[in-house]
């Protein structure tokens, strides 16, 4: 492994645990996207239209595609937000909810399965890695966009 790039290993294991998550999802008539949406909002409380999108890291014209697919589903439903009359709160249905749960229990099973299968140390390691990943691009660390012309 050590010819391959760290952005190479980083996009063929993303690319691998989502097509786990997506076949695994397509069994319950699914998809990884439906499911990590499902995850992302509050179950008691909702969460606010404009909140979901930076929270889960997803373009707005992607996300509403989603929120329309699973309205149609059944998934959740729009409520106007009490506290500011012009927003949304998306909530879970019933069914929604039981379709999260059901989400939490497969990527709770993946965490367990890989914790299982690395030790602490090691996964301790992959997360302070990839915390740094993360602060470097987030920051523009790597490329400066007042330098790059």
């Amino acid at each position: 492994m050590k010819d391959k790039t760290i952005d190479y290993v980083l996009r063929t294991t993303w690319l691998t645990v989502q097509k786990m998550y997506n076949e695994e999802a397509s069994k319950f008539d699914a998809t990884m996207a439906v499911a990590f949406t499902l995850l992302s909002i509050d179950p008691v409380d909702g969460t606010p239209s404009t909140a979901l999108g930076p929270k889960m890291g997803m373009e707005a014209t992607s996300l509403s595609r989603i929120l329309k697919t699973m309205e149609v589903r059944g998934l959740i439903e729009r409520k106007s937000n009490p506290n500011d009359g012009r927003s949304v709160l998306i909530h879970l249905t019933e069914f929604g909810r039981k379709k999260r749960d059901y989400s939490k229990e497969k990527v709770l099973t993946f965490n367990e399965a890989i914790k299982g299968n690395i030790c602490e140390e090691k996964l301790n390691n992959f997360y302070e890695v990839a915390e740094l990943i993360n602060d470097m691009v987030a920051n523009k660390k790597i490329y400066n966009q007042n330098n790059d012309k």
